[in-house]
């Protein structure tokens, strides 16, 4: 039952199996990743663009007349059409900017000379930035 240090490490990045009801038990899905979510969100509204354009066309509109109107029309309806898009893409950003955050401060307390892990996170105390480097791009974001 003795694991290697690259078990260990493995494990860790990887987090916590099904046994133990980490993400992978199935409570909940996992996440494409942040450019993931904005790629499909864009391609929502482009296609929800074209879509109202077409449909205006059909019905003998100007083309430019009908691209101008689906673009008043198509933004505030995305909104409500693909909110659950868009609230996953503010999410993603939101733990971006939450990891960069934790990331600057820790740097500074290393310029600083007190290079204490934040209370937040502590786990993220001992990594070197490389590290958090890789766990951002694992977390897909």
């Amino acid at each position: 039952m003795s694991s290697t240090l690259a078990e260990v490490q493995q494990q860790q990045q990887d987090g916590p199996g099904p046994e133990s009801g980490g993400p992978s038990s199935g409570a909940e899905r996992p996440t494409p990743g942040l450019a993931w979510d904005i790629a499909a969100y864009t391609v929502a509204r482009f296609g929800l663009l074209a879509v109202l354009a077409g449909v205006l066309v059909f019905f003998r509109v100007p083309l430019l007349v009908a691209l101008a109107v689906a673009v008043v029309v198509a933004m505030p309806l995305s909104l409500v059409v693909f909110s659950g898009l868009r609230r996953r893409v503010a999410e993603g950003l939101a733990e971006r900017a939450r990891i960069r955050q934790q990331r600057k401060q820790r740097l500074r307390a290393q310029l600083r000379g007190t290079a204490d892990p934040s209370p937040e996170d502590p786990e993220d105390g001992d990594l070197d930035p490389e590290e958090l480097d890789q766990r951002e791009q694992d977390h897909g974001r």
